[in-house]
């Protein structure tokens, strides 16, 4: 059931992309909307005049308590933490704190398929959405959260009579309370986003979230290779169905032989094989299980989600294939912002990599990483805030110091360090391990530049 915002006054906190579709559908809705974020208008790239447009009242800058006056209730983006004294005060005073995804699903009229977990979860959910339109079709399934698409602005579109994917972080259910997806997957948990939420138990409490409040009609997808994951099912009141690449279950989805298999209610239900699937890694075998388990639970068709497994070659900045120059191949992997989704990356060569690694530094611990970047990195080029710290790492490491490159905060000098660097037959891969709001916006630009670097290279 849709909320009613009529006559209501609505303070909006963080002027990101869910910001601004809370605050545009907020207002349409007859809400009186404030929008305010602590940064100066100016330092943020944005366009207010459609908000604007819309009679939406701004206020940039330095937030005191008297934004609350009159509020009924706020609406938080997720950069914006719940620690911060606006918020705090907020709920001291009983005024209700919701986030864009509530939002979302207080007006979503079609079920929500969420997605969650350290890595995977871009190419896992852009899989199962494409899973789930052999089944309602495209306009009739929806895309969106964390993957760059407001989910209150998709599951408006939608409507009823079709389905929602949705990637939902640990930012979007910090402050969330009530949000109930049919069917979740919780695809791993590693170290990630410990400086925002203080400690690796409330980081796995967060993702633990997107099924608190699923019912026994409800399912859930979990990790059976990740004991942190496995261990969620003790805790959950939907019915479970697990997934895995390493061993053969009695009910879920895993590899039989060289296959993919749905296990459930008894019968087996073949999918292709490893080879045939389209998204190449070990890592990809996981995603694609969890997206075939989630669209069949949905309804979706075997047969129908198999052609879909074979013909999709994954998402942009994710292991993507820019292009090959002088028989050495470039990647863009700027969606590997830690070093559990580097390490995958690190994986999926068979050595000779060129690294560019770094950026802004989430001081996750750098061992494995490190050891890996030892065994399959022949020259290392370092940018951003990490480099130092990076570079100490892989010299404690054993890594050659005469192999590590600093570019500094230059995308430009470090694809022409790499260009130099690498020989015929190696691997170039920007896989940073870091966020990147050191030098760019968000990983997304971080990747473009990178590949508009390299596509310029002669």
């Amino acid at each position: 059931m849709r909320m009613n915002w009529s006559d209501r006054k609505i303070l909006v906190v963080g002027a990101g992309i869910s910001g601004f579709a809370a605050a545009e559908l907020a207002c349409k809705f007859g809400a009186d909307v404030v929008l305010s974020d602590a940064k100066q208008e100016k330092e943020i790239q944005a366009d207010f005049a459609p908000l604007r447009a819309l009679g939406v009242e701004l206020v940039f800058g330095p937030q005191s308590e008297a934004l609350l006056n009159g509020v009924d209730a706020v609406i938080l983006s997720p950069a914006v933490p719940v620690k911060i004294p606006l918020i705090q005060s907020a709920m001291k005073r009983g005024i209700r704190v919701l986030t864009e995804v509530e939002l979302a699903q207080e007006m979503a009229e079609s079920p929500i398929l969420a997605v969650t977990g350290t890595n995977g979860k871009t190419t896992t959910t852009t899989l199962l959405s494409l899973l789930m339109q052999t089944v309602y079709g495209k306009e009739k399934t929806g895309l969106g959260g964390n993957i760059g698409v407001p989910l209150s602005k998709e599951v408006l579109r939608v409507g009823p009579n079709g389905c929602i994917a949705a990637e939902i972080s640990s930012f979007q259910m910090e402050a969330t309370k009530h949000f109930h997806p049919h069917i979740a997957a919780v695809l791993n948990v590693t170290p990630d986003h410990i400086l925002r939420h203080g400690s690796m138990e409330v980081y796995q409490a967060m993702k633990e979230k997107i099924f608190a409040e699923q019912t026994p009609t409800d399912y859930l997808v979990l990790n059976a290779d990740d004991p942190r994951t496995r261990g969620m099912a003790e805790r959950a009141s939907s019915r479970i169905c697990f997934f895995s690449r390493r061993e053969e279950l009695e009910e879920g989805a895993f590899l039989k032989g060289d296959r993919l298999v749905i296990r459930w209610d008894g019968q087996d239900y073949p999918l292709c094989t490893v080879s045939e699937l389209g998204i190449k890694g070990m890592h990809n075998v996981e995603n694609a299980l969890a997206a075939s388990a989630m669209a069949f639970l949905g309804g979706a068709e075997t047969q129908a989600m198999t052609k879909v497994l074979k013909s999709f070659r994954g998402v942009e900045h994710r292991i993507e294939f820019v292009r090959t120059l002088h028989d050495v191949a470039y990647y863009n992997d700027s969606k590997a912002t830690n070093t559990d989704s580097a390490i995958k990356a690190l994986l999926t060569f068979p050595g000779h990599i060129v690294l560019l690694a770094g950026g802004d530094d989430k001081m996750t611990d750098l061992t494995d990483f490190m050891k890996l970047v030892k065994e399959r990195v022949d020259a290392l080029v370092l940018i951003g805030d990490a480099a130092m710290r990076f570079r100490n790492a892989a010299v404690e490491t054993g890594f050659p110091e005469e192999q590590i490159f600093a570019a500094g905060y230059s995308m430009p000098r470090a694809v022409e360090l790499a260009y130099h660097l690498a020989k015929p037959g190696s691997t170039v891969l920007l896989s940073p391990a870091c966020a990147s709001f050191d030098m760019y916006e968000n990983m997304a630009e971080r990747g473009r530049d990178f590949k508009r670097l390299v596509n310029a290279l002669k």
